[in-house]
């Protein structure tokens, strides 16, 4: 229920959005490419970096692959990323754009987390 409220909440109105033009717009792309890309870059780089460095250590069942798996689900930053893209753009064509980008992000990073979690989880553990 709370994934059709937020997207009820988001303020995007499909009918004004002309969507072959939305998806080749750099704001969007770039959306798109930083939630599903970067987060999970990042997620990832400074884990392992906390672990190699010994400031933290992975737990015991935990494997490099849960971590990214884990980070994959990061991209879902949904409600923050309508804060921030309200708080960017001026109303209208650019803030829409924005918009769709952190949904159809958010639907990926979820997709492809979900669905790579639970491949793994069909993996036997070394």
């Amino acid at each position: 229920m709370v994934p059709i409220f937020a997207l009820a909440n988001a303020g995007i109105t499909f009918g004004e959005v002309e969507f072959s033009r939305a998806f080749s717009d750099p704001v969007t792309l770039g959306i798109i490419f930083g939630l599903v890309v970067g987060k999970p870059l990042g997620i990832s780089l400074f884990a392992f970096i906390f672990v190699k460095s010994g400031l933290a250590s992975l737990p015991k069942a935990i494997r490099w692959e849960h971590i990214l798996g884990a980070s994959m689900l990061g991209g879902i930053g949904f409600t923050m990323s309508l804060f921030i893209a309200g708080l960017s753009f001026p109303a209208g064509e650019i803030l829409n754009y924005s918009k769709l980008g952190i949904i159809t992000a958010s639907l990926i990073s979820g997709i492809v987390g979900l669905s790579f979690l639970y491949l793994l989880s069909f993996k036997k553990n070394p």
